[in-house]
């Protein structure tokens, strides 16, 4: 797969999985998500590895990223979409987005797939819609399933 890499003033988005801090986006997730609350480092570092990645940056340091779960042929799963609070307000999400829905490797599939408590009006922006049968879903949920007790 051909390695992306877009810039725009002082920011860049690519897909180099060699660039990502996993140790920045570990402490996102980890203390500042509310998704993966106290997720391993080595959960996303296998993460990382087992994902199309995108990694947002300022100046060479990590200041956002997402990663997309798939098959590059009829499914993909969005998820760990985040930009720093002191980035937001700049537009990058929507560009982390764009960039993402027009990944030549992601074209044609046939479902797309995420989670979110309050970005719906952001992915609404790119085709994104509520679950038409929510009836047809179903799940395994482990909510405590980074927590030191389980």
């Amino acid at each position: 797969m051909e390695l992306l890499s877009f810039k725009k003033d002082t920011f860049e988005i690519c897909t180099d999985k060699t660039k990502i801090d996993a140790i920045a986006v570990h402490d996102f997730l980890s203390n500042h998500s509310y998704w993966a609350k106290n997720i391993p480092l080595e959960t996303v570092q296998k993460a990382i590895e087992n994902s199309l990645c995108f990694g947002v940056y300022q100046n060479s340091i990590q200041i956002g990223f997402a990663r997309v779960i798939t098959d590059f042929s009829t499914i993909g799963y969005l998820g760990d979409v985040y930009i720093l609070n002191e980035f937001r307000g700049k537009g990058l999400s929507k560009w982390l987005m764009k960039t993402i829905m027009s990944h030549p490797d992601l074209q044609g599939l046939r479902r797309w797939i995420l989670l979110t408590a309050d970005a719906h009006e952001l992915y609404k922006q790119y085709g994104w819609k509520e679950i038409q049968r929510p009836e047809r879903y179903m799940e395994i949920f482990n909510s405590e399933v980074y927590s030191s007790n389980s």
